[in-house]
């Protein structure tokens, strides 16, 4: 019996009978031959933090676009605290870790340059639309390693693909981490807020702090600890109405006076011309797309608005602005 053999074997012998065992995934695409150490999932969280997508995640944004500051939260900062709260509660509820932490990992690898603000435009001007959870999936299928994706279970990515609010995840690891997005970005965002200067914690209403804290580090702790306690040992993930209820009134408080607030959100405007120019121009000069793309549309017969798209999504913040620069603005010449 190798290592990976008697991993699984522990898993059967210490987590909970509701948790998704690594040797019964639904597997890969592609069949391939098991790891002697790692189990299923351990080799897909693996592949996500090497790929070059996670990467990028670290120059994009999560709230404000383009902070100046070194403590505001990026895309890949929330993605790391999204995948420690996911597996503090995979942890207690005895779920298998390995698979929390993957679907962790990889959820947000489709999102755009600007955060939501990308995400907004690319569905407006494309006619194949856009949705960053989709688009996750399809860097893990199929942008990864020039066409031929990581290859990853299909727990994983049903994972990464219903981590939505709208998105019913088919495995309990899936669940948690779709409650545990939620919980990472609200609180991380009224913490980037108040370090902005742009709401202060006195501003957050009293029926929501009387409720679940009146610091980041006690709401983390209430919202964690009653998802563990009206969870464990059932088949399903629970919050309990009251606890549920007000953090789903706090991020409604939230969009009003954090992500819609003006000085917020007062680049964006930029950002929508930026993106939206960039699209037209790829659009209207294919052959301007590095070659990796363009092997897309002529080696894979993909439809060029969806690769001008990936393209896009793909662009750090600051990848996107030296494109357009170099685009769009007149350049100092010498004789």
């Amino acid at each position: 019996m190798n290592i990976r053999e008697r991993q699984e074997l522990t898993e059967h012998e210490i987590l909970s009978p509701y948790a998704s065992f690594s040797d019964g995934s639904r597997g890969r695409d592609k069949a391939e031959e098991p790891c002697d150490i790692r189990t299923i999932y351990q080799r897909d969280r693996d592949r996500i933090i090497h790929c070059k997508a996670f990467r990028r995640l670290k120059h994009k944004t999560q709230v404000f676009l383009a902070p100046e500051g070194d403590h505001y939260r990026t895309r890949l900062t929330h993605t790391l605290e999204v995948a420690q709260i996911a597996r503090t509660i995979a942890r207690a509820l005895r779920l298998n870790e390995d698979l929390t932490e993957a679907i962790a990992l990889g959820h947000d690898l489709g999102h755009t340059p600007f955060g939501h603000a990308g995400e907004r435009v690319l569905n407006s001007i494309c006619p194949l639309g856009f949705a960053h959870y989709r688009q996750s999936v399809r860097v893990v299928e199929f942008l990864e390693k020039d066409g031929k994706g990581l290859n990853l279970t299909w727990e994983v990515r049903d994972g990464i693909l219903n981590h939505r609010t709208a998105g019913n995840p088919s495995t309990l690891e899936g669940k948690v981490v779709r409650l545990s997005d939620k919980i990472a970005y609200i609180n991380h965002d009224i913490d980037d807020g108040i370090r902005a200067g742009i709401i202060t914690e006195d501003d957050i209403p009293k029926e929501y702090t009387d409720l679940l804290g009146t610091s980041t580090k006690e709401r983390l702790n209430t919202l964690i600890n009653d998802i563990v306690i009206n969870s464990n040992n059932r088949d399903d993930i629970y919050m309990s109405d009251r606890i549920g209820g007000a953090m789903k009134e706090l991020r409604e408080h939230m969009f009003t006076h954090l992500y819609l607030n003006p000085a917020a959100k007062s680049e964006e405007e930029k950002a929508d011309k930026l993106i939206t120019e960039l699209y037209r121009y790829y659009i209207a000069n294919i052959d301007k797309l590095p070659d990796n793309y363009k092997m897309f549309i002529t080696e894979y017969n993909q439809a060029k608005e969806q690769v001008v798209c990936d393209y896009i999504a793909g662009m750090s913040d600051q990848y996107s602005i030296m494109k357009f620069q170099e685009i769009f603005v007149p350049k100092a010449w010498k004789k």
